[in-house]
């Protein structure tokens, strides 16, 4: 978070816990490594139902991937203007255009404290089950394969048969389905 742009408040910390899907979402960036470059995963998660609802990659982390991230949530979920959206203080998540999407959709933004990932234990959770059920099991020739496996993984197994012991060991999908 070594920048000049605005920090937003931690909005976390009073935040009550969800009871419902698009009241708050949780962001960040990953990397991984292939055998030829890094490939850079952005993501967007519901608090509510751990759903991985918004998720771009790119061979760079610039604005435009979260921005990409985002616009995928946005665009899936359409949640009502006020849904709290956290995020670490990168410089990503601080960039004006980054700001102008947020405030467009009618979100609230919120970011950790400096040097605290706990308001982001959500999402620091779903990057390990990632590393650890996909990432660190096989090597990537290329970030062109390591993103087939990682949507594959996000979109055919985490979000639709992977069971959460915060969900009453049901998958993301099948908790929303129960519950909305």
């Amino acid at each position: 978070s070594r920048h000049e742009q605005p920090i937003a408040p931690n909005l976390m910390d009073k935040a009550p816990v969800p009871t419902g899907p698009n009241q708050i979402w949780v962001s960040d960036i990953t990397y991984v490594r292939t055998e030829t470059s890094w490939l850079y995963v952005a993501a967007v998660l519901d608090r509510w139902s751990r759903r991985l609802v918004g998720l771009a990659m790119a061979e760079h982390m610039e604005s435009s991937l979260v921005e990409a991230a985002l616009a995928q949530a946005v665009q899936s979920r359409r949640p009502s203007a006020g849904c709290l959206l956290h995020s670490d203080r990168g410089s990503q998540y601080a960039s004006a255009t980054y700001r102008t999407r947020v405030a467009k959709a009618g979100l609230r933004m919120s970011m950790s404290r400096a040097g605290n990932c706990y308001d982001n234990a959500a999402m620091e959770s779903f990057w390990g089950k990632l590393k650890t059920e996909l990432i660190h099991r096989q090597s990537f020739a290329n970030p062109a394969q390591a993103r087939c496996a990682i949507f594959e993984y996000v979109e055919v197994f985490y979000n639709r048969r992977r069971l959460h012991s915060a969900l009453g060991y049901t998958s993301p999908v099948d908790f929303e389905n129960q519950n909305n």
